[in-house]
C-alpha cells in the first residue's frame, strides 16, 4: 500500500477534517501510485490520517475515510446509506418529487462523486479518476441501498481529468433505458435528457429557488435568461404569470424548454421562447419586464478568469436591471465556484450603482439541501443567489 508522507505540521487541515491534500503538503511518496490508486496519508510521525484516492495535480489525495480499518465495500454502502437516509429524512423524497441528487461528493463524504436520481435511474457521475475506477461497486452499492433505482447510467466523458487518458464511454453500469423519460419535481415534469444534456440532464440545484420565484409569479411579467430546460419558466406559469419569455442561445435548449412547458401547459399562449445570445436579446429587445431571471453557466471554472468573470457578471446585471420595470424583482446567480459570495454581491452592488436605482435585497439564496456542504470544506458552497427588489 502506498504511504503518502505528509510536511511538518500540513496534518492540521486533516485533523479538521478537511478532505482534499494539497501536492505542496507532501514530502515523501513511498511507492509509485498510479492515479486513482487509494492511499494512505500519514504524519512525520508515521501516524495514521486518512484514506484517500491519489490523482496527479494540485489536489493530490481526495480523502474517502479516515477511519484506519479499511473495509471498502462497507465505506461505500456506509455512506450512500447516509446521504439516502438525510434525503428522506428531509422530506425530499415522495409522491410529488422523484428527482433530486443522492450524493454531493464531499458534502457526503465520497469527494469526486455527483449522482442525481431520476425515479427508477441514478445517474452517475466521476471527477476523479479513484472513482471512475470503483464506477461498477458504487453502482452495485447505489441499487444496493436505494430501493426504487433498478438502472444506473454513468456519464463521466467530459468530467473525467483529461491527462488521465481514460477513453471512457457513457453508459448504463446496471439496466437499459430506451424510453423518453419525464421527472417530477414538486409536481410539476420535465424531460430529462441524461444522454447528451448538460450535467446529469437537469439542473436540481435550483428547485427551491424556482418555488419562490413561483411565489412572486402571478400576474407578472417574466423573462428567464440561460433557460435550459426551461424550469424557472414552467414555475412562473404555474405561478399564474402573465406572460413569459424564455431565452438560451442553444436551439436544443430552447426545444427542451418548450417541450416542457407544452408538458404542463399544453397550448398555454402565456409563453414565448428564443434562440438567442443573452447580451444581444437584452440590447434588441426593448421590453420591460416584472420579474428577470439571470442563471448562466460558470463564468469562471478556475482562479484564472476570476476578474473577467466579475466583469461579465456586472455587466450581465447591468442589462438586466435596466431591462426591469420599477417595482420589479431580479432573480440573479452565480454557480462559479471559485467566486466568492462576497465577489459576487459586489459585481452585483457595482452594476445597481451605475444604474442610480434604488435596489434592496430580498432573498440571500443558496444550493439546496441535497447539494449538502461538508462544514470542514466551505468550498463546497458553489451557487450563490440574490433577489432585488428594484425601484
Amino acid at each position: 500500500m502506498t504511504s503518502i508522507i505528509l510536511k511538518p505540521k500540513k496534518e492540521a487541515s486533516l485533523l479538521r477534517f478537511h478532505p482534499w491534500v494539497f501536492s505542496g503538503a507532501i514530502q515523501q511518496i513511498n511507492g509509485k501510485p498510479e492515479e486513482g490508486e487509494l492511499v494512505q496519508v500519514l504524519d512525520q510521525q508515521s501516524n495514521f490520517l486518512a484514506w484517500g484516492h491519489y490523482q496527479i495535480g494540485s489536489i493530490a489525495v481526495r480523502i474517502v475515510s479516515f477511519d484506519a480499518s479499511l473495509d471498502l465495500k462497507h465505506i461505500w454502502l456506509d455512506k450512500i446509506s447516509k446521504a439516502y437516509q438525510l434525503r428522506k429524512a428531509i422530506g425530499l423524497i415522495s409522491n410529488k418529487n422523484n428527482t433530486y441528487r443522492l450524493i454531493h461528493g464531499e458534502g457526503d463524504g465520497l469527494p469526486g462523486l455527483i449522482v442525481d436520481v431520476y425515479d427508477d435511474t441514478a445517474v452517475m457521475q466521476a471527477h476523479s479518476v479513484g472513482m471512475h475506477l470503483i464506477r461498477k461497486d458504487l453502482a452495485a452499492a447505489l441499487v444496493a441501498v436505494v430501493s426504487e433505482v433498478n438502472n444506473v447510467f454513468y456519464k463521466s466523458e467530459t468530467t473525467l481529468p483529461y491527462k488521465a487518458e481514460l477513453e471512457q464511454e457513457d453508459g448504463y453500469l446496471i439496466g437499459t433505458e430506451t424510453r423518453d423519460y419525464i421527472a417530477k419535481e414538486n409536481d410539476l415534469q420535465f424531460r430529462v435528457d441524461w444522454l447528451s444534456g448538460q450535467k446529469t440532464g437537469f439542473f436540481i440545484d435550483q428547485r427551491e429557488n424556482r418555488s419562490l420565484l413561483e411565489h412572486y409569479a402571478a400576474g407578472k411579467s417574466v423573462l428567464n435568461m440561460f433557460c435550459y430546460t426551461g424550469g424557472f419558466s414552467v414555475y412562473a406559469m404555474r405561478g399564474d404569470a402573465s406572460l413569459v419569455h424564455s431565452v438560451d442561445s442553444s436551439a436544443k435548449a430552447i426545444a427542451l424548454t418548450d417541450k416542457n412547458v407544452a408538458l404542463n401547459f399544453p397550448n398555454d399562449k402565456r409563453h414565448a421562447s428564443f434562440a438567442e445570445d443573452a447580451f444581444k436579446f437584452l440590447n434588441t429587445n426593448e421590453q420591460k419586464y416584472d420579474i428577470i431571471v439571470l442563471d448562466p453557466p460558470a463564468f469562471a471554472k478556475h482562479r484564472e478568469a476570476v476578474r473577467n468573470a466579475l466583469k461579465g457578471y456586472k455587466r450581465l446585471n447591468a442589462k438586466g436591471i435596466e431591462a426591469i420595470k420599477p417595482g420589479g424583482i431580479l432573480f440573479t446567480f452565480s454557480c462559479s465556484q471559485v467566486i466568492t459570495k462576497e465577489q459576487f454581491r459586489l459585481a452585483v452592488f457595482s452594476a445597481a450603482a451605475e444604474s442610480g436605482r434604488n435596489v434592496r435585497i430580498l432573498h440571500q439564496l443558496s444550493q439546496p439541501a441535497d447539494h449538502p456542504i461538508n462544514i470542514y470544506h466551505p468550498e463546497g458552497e458553489y451557487l450563490k443567489g440574490l433577489v432585488l427588489w428594484v425601484e
